[in-house]
């Protein structure tokens, strides 16, 4: 059976499914094809699924507190009841997009429609596209195409990944209860909330494994510090400058040999490892040989900045969006690039993306959110800046929810007007202010402007509104009485 549809979206993640439903809007006919899970990683083995736990990990690990006045007896945790929970998560967002897919279903939709055919596509021509689903195999024809397959877990050289023992992010919902012991390799965002969720449940003996001498080596110094230093007051073992050599399977256990930077190499037992070393975008059996589109070297498709190919042949319309494209591998992203692909197709585009102030969200212990540049990036971009730190332990609203673990962090160009160019930011509602800095990032205010906003007291964000005063030498608490809690400084490319 031939169908014919308007847009074809291979991938029902973020990136496809929004683009689907911004198709909708024009009144286009637009088919999903879903080779896994409806959603994609963004649901399941992936950001929904994972926060889940995160979420339950922190109100155990409050439970668990005995320092608020209040104290849970004989607390205990099921690791195949939280299990469930997650699975329930995951699938209630799953039947709300189906739901909406059925609402606009051809036979019942007037202006536009959606369909969603199961299987792995591969694309045939510029216009065809073959779906295989076990043993059957269909044939559809698009207009346009929207590849949105997304990425999977980075594999380990020389580690065979049986989602049993060894593990990647799509094998935890697989163990049958919380480990004794934990080896977790990789010491980036995935692998640093990994090792917050299962020691925060207080089961599991947690080994992070970090190749450098810092977790998340990308950011700052000091914001590094502070995670390596939260995850170690969880109970965290991290090893720095360690590198995988072996991991021996024994019918009991897993025996892991760790060769260090210094020479000397260290032998660990642990029941599960956990490969979390990054994500490698899903090209693999699209066809796409066949219509001479090229992969990048880092297996990307390159992507224009209205999301058509870079390398698309002359009269193809052939657009990418999500973790494929080679952006940012971030929810968000996808979502935005989808929307972006929609309107070009109906030559309706409202705006280029711009990339350089996207949020993000690390789910750690306390929660740790970032926008904008950091020290690092702006010196090697030889920017000049003026860096301040504004502790949580001097925000009201932090003291009363005995909550004073965290921070602001904020840098403001060295102008005369100066400008906010970047912000860290960790503790209790981090995720929910870090897109009010966001958007004065992207208005371009002066710190002046900025410090006209009331703030509401007592609020968390009140740290941002004392961290720019701190910058204008306004604050009202003062650096000098609290050299510990709040700093201040400068670089410039001259005296650095």
């Amino acid at each position: 059976m031939i169908k014919n549809y308007d847009i074809v979206i291979i991938g029902s993640g973020p990136a496809g499914f929004s683009a689907a439903m911004r198709a909708l809007d024009f009144g286009k006919h637009v088919c999903i094809i879903e080779g896994k899970h409806l959603g994609g990683a963004g649901i399941m083995h992936g950001a929904l699924t994972s926060k889940t736990m995160y979420e339950l990990s922190m109100d155990y690990a409050v439970a668990a507190r005995t320092d608020r006045g209040y104290r849970c007896g004989a607390l205990t945790v099921s690791f195949s009841e939280v299990k469930q929970t997650v699975i329930r998560a995951a699938k209630e967002k799953q039947y709300q997009m189906l739901s909406q897919i059925e609402t606009f279903s051809p036979e019942r939709s007037k202006k536009g429609s959606i369909t969603l055919e199961w299987g792995m596509a591969s694309f045939i021509d510029t216009k065809t596209v073959e779906i295989k689903l076990d043993t059957e195999t269909k044939t559809i024809t698009g207009d346009h195409f929207i590849i949105a397959t997304g990425s999977s877990p980075r594999e380990a050289p020389g580690l065979e990944i049986d989602n049993q023992r060894i593990l990647n992010s799509e094998g935890v919902l697989n163990l049958k209860e919380f480990p004794q012991r934990m080896l977790i390799i990789g010491s980036g965002i995935i692998g640093c909330e990994f090792a917050f969720i299962f020691s925060n449940f207080g089961q599991t003996e947690v080994h992070l494994l970090d190749r450098t001498n810092r977790v998340l080596p990308v950011e700052d110094d000091d914001v590094s510090d502070f995670v390596s230093s939260n995850l170690e007051k969880n109970g965290v073992k991290i090893h720095y400058t360690a590198t995988l050599r072996t991991i021996r399977k024994h019918p009991t256990h897993l025996e892991v040999v760790l060769d260090y930077e210094d020479g000397h190499s260290k032998v660990i037992e642990v029941d599960v490892a956990l490969v979390a070393i990054g994500r490698v975008p899903n090209t693999k059996n699209l066809g796409l040989e066949k219509l001479g589109i090229n992969i990048s070297n880092r297996g990307t498709l390159p992507i224009q900045d209205d999301c058509l190919l870079e390398d698309s042949p002359q009269h193809c319309h052939i657009y990418a969006a999500g973790d494929i494209s080679g952006h940012t591998q971030l929810y968000s992203v996808a979502e935005f690039q989808g929307r972006l692909a929609a309107e070009k197709i109906a030559d309706k585009p409202l705006y280029p993306l711009d990339y350089s102030h996207m949020s993000t969200l690390m789910f750690f212990k306390p929660e740790l959110a970032a926008v904008g540049a950091n020290e690092k990036a702006l010196q090697r971009n030889k920017i000049a800046y003026t860096a301040a730190y504004y502790s949580n332990a001097l925000v009201n609203r932090a003291i009363a929810m005995r909550n004073t673990n965290g921070f602001v962090k904020i840098l403001v160009s060295a102008d005369e007007q100066p400008r906010i160019l970047g912000m860290r930011a960790a503790g209790p509602q981090a995720s929910a202010f870090i897109v009010s800095v966001a958007h004065l990032i992207n208005q371009g205010n002066s710190v002046e402007e900025v410090l006209k906003i009331f703030y509401p007291h007592p609020s968390i964000p009140e740290a941002i509104q004392e961290c720019l005063r701190t910058i204008s030498g306004k604050s009202i608490y003062k650096q000098e009485a609290f050299p510990d809690l709040i700093h201040i400084r400068e670089w410039s490319p001259e005296g650095e």
